[in-house]
């Protein structure tokens, strides 16, 4: 007998294959029509001034909140998360190792955060600077460069005896070192040199680059997201095979749900009506991402069916531990030798947000649970539902206290950047 599913589920798939029109991911679906270049369509803001705050600094912050809630445990394993914190629902201390990717302060309290702040940060400055709704890659891997060379003048006047000024220096350089070794050859206009340190970076794992920062590009386009994709996947420089995809379809997905309007419909159809690049044409290949999206789905149907049958229950509820926990054995069976690989961290922030009906909180408990990359995870599930809801919906304590830390210990003004941004668009839209 098959086991009952719970009713939500069953409408909520009917109501995502109608409104996509999914039959099955294969090479054999039409292929959409070429879109007009972007530069071609006049765009407006569909939403106003204060929503558009609200939005920009919901991202921000829930972002951030979700970097903080994982940064105390990133890289752990579920056993060792459980032993050291319990089932996390809040934010913790951090009391771990300092790294270049991590923390840069030891003994950090709750609310500190990681790269994944800190690229939404670069980001945001990135923008401040633009003079256009048309991105320049070259621009943003000069600005890259930029940072990298403003972190190295350290060394120039430390000595030996200032061990902790070195350590600091250290850190921030080897965060961006990486990035340089392929931003110096793509500003040489070296094409060979690029593609051969682009096959190197990170030892030519299919990392999550642009995963890190393609939801702050997100939110230059509200409710334009084929344009907040081309924007994003223009900017993907660091990426390889289809995490291009991933990180661009990240930024569309941030672009819709800023005006979504509480519907998540809006950002799911992204998933599939959003293909500037033609991927689903992919001979013999097709889409990979959108794979990753019906894996999910099942996940979900099967994690939440099981409890449901076990438990006689025919309505949807709030998802308990064990139903979590079922899914997390589900996507264990899809794991990657690296954690932070891309398609790896997509199946995990889109099964989370499906699996807990895109609820703020419950997606972030979902994934920092589940361990593996999850400050990323986290973040990016964080700035999506923070366009989505907004800040004014975040979790009081939590977004209060993610500001506050950031603010006073790792000089991080969350609440100046989202203003600035915010104030970036609105020129930029000619919004009075």
């Amino acid at each position: 007998m098959m086991p009952l599913i719970y009713s939500y589920m069953n409408n909520f798939k009917l109501i995502f294959l109608l409104l996509l029109g999914i039959s099955a991911c294969s090479t054999e679906n039409q292929p959409r029509e070429k879109p007009e270049k972007s530069e071609d369509i006049p765009f407006t803001l569909s939403i106003d001034k204060t929503q558009l705050e609200d939005k920009v600094k919901g991202m921000l912050i829930g972002s951030a909140i979700g970097d903080a809630m994982g940064a105390p445990t990133e890289m752990w394993s579920r056993d060792a998360i459980n032993r050291e914190y319990g089932w996390v629902t809040s934010l913790d201390d951090m009391v771990r190792e300092v790294s270049p990717e991590g923390t840069w302060k030891v003994n950090l309290p709750a609310g500190g955060t990681t790269d994944d702040t800190r690229w939404k940060k670069l980001v945001f400055e990135y923008l401040d600077k633009q003079q256009s709704l048309e991105l320049d890659p070259i621009g943003f891997s000069e600005h890259i460069l930029n940072e990298y060379e403003m972190y190295f003048e350290d060394f120039k006047t430390l000595q030996p005896e200032q061990t902790e000024a070195l350590e600091y220096a250290n850190l921030r350089v080897l965060w961006l070192q990486e990035w340089y070794k392929v931003s110096q050859p793509l500003m040489d206009n070296d094409l060979m040199a690029y593609q051969k340190a682009l096959g190197k970076f990170y030892g030519g794992e299919m990392v999550c680059a642009g995963l890190l920062y393609a939801p702050a590009l997100g939110t230059l386009y509200p409710g334009q997201p084929e344009k907040a994709y081309e924007q994003a996947f223009n900017l993907s420089l660091f990426d390889l095979g289809y995490a291009k995809d991933i990180s661009a379809l990240s930024a569309a997905m941030t672009a819709a749900a800023m005006t979504a309007d509480g519907k998540p419909a809006a950002m799911l159809e992204v998933l599939r009506g959003i293909d500037p690049e033609n991927y689903f044409k992919s001979r013999l290949v097709g889409r990979s991402s959108y794979r990753i999206l019906q894996t999910a789905l099942s996940i979900v149907e099967e994690a939440k069916g099981q409890m449901s049958f076990e438990n006689g229950l025919n309505e949807p509820g709030e998802p308990t531990k064990e139903a979590i926990e079922e899914a997390f054995y589900l996507l264990d069976e899809h794991l990657q030798d690296m954690p932070f690989h891309a398609g790896e961290i997509h199946l995990q922030v889109l099964t989370a947000m499906l699996f807990s009906d895109f609820d703020f909180q419950n997606t972030l408990v979902f994934l920092v649970n589940f361990g593996r990359d999850n400050d990323t995870t986290a973040a990016i599930a964080g700035a999506i539902l923070g366009a989505f809801h907004g800040f004014e919906k975040l979790p009081d304590t939590m977004k209060h206290q993610v500001i506050s830390v950031n603010q006073d210990l790792l000089d991080i003004d969350l609440n100046g950047l989202a203003e600035n941004q915010a104030a970036k668009i609105q020129a930029l839209y000619g919004m009075k």
